[in-house]
C-alpha cells in the first residue's frame, strides 16, 4: 500500500537525509559558500540569492523559489531537469525517498 502513496505522503526522515547529504558535501556547506552556494536556509529561499556566490545566468534568470517541489525536481536531476545551463554538474540523487529525506534535512538547516 505504501508504494501507492504519493511521495509527499510518505514519511520524510531528516536523519536519513543527513546521511544521504554526504554526497553533496563535496560542493555544499552550511554557513559558507564553497564550490556551491551556502545551503543554510535554502528551503523557501529564492534561487541564486546567496550573497558572494557566482551563480550561472540560467539560475539567476530562473525565478525559482526552492520549495519542496522545486527542490525535488532539482535534486533528482539538477543539470538536466530543472534549469538547463547551470554550473551544477552533479547527476542527481535518482531516488525519490533519498531526495525527500535530503529535503527534510535541508529544512532543518536554518
Amino acid at each position: 500500500f505504501a508504494l501507492l502513496l504519493p511521495l509527499s505522503a510518505q514519511a520524510q526522515d531528516a536523519a536519513a537525509g543527513e546521511k544521504a547529504f554526504t554526497a553533496c558535501k563535496a560542493c555544499h556547506a552550511f554557513g559558507k559558500n564553497g564550490v556551491g552556494p551556502n545551503l543554510t536556509g535554502v528551503v523557501g529561499r529564492k534561487a541564486a540569492s546567496v550573497e558572494g556566490y557566482n551563480y550561472s545566468a540560467a539560475l539567476k534568470d530562473s525565478g525559482i523559489t526552492w520549495d519542496e517541489a522545486n527542490l525535488k525536481e532539482w535534486l533528482i536531476g539538477p543539470a538536466t531537469n530543472k534549469v538547463k545551463g547551470t554550473k551544477m554538474v552533479y547527476q542527481g540523487l535518482k531516488d525519490e525517498k533519498k531526495t525527500a529525506d535530503v529535503i527534510a534535512y535541508l529544512a532543518t538547516m536554518k
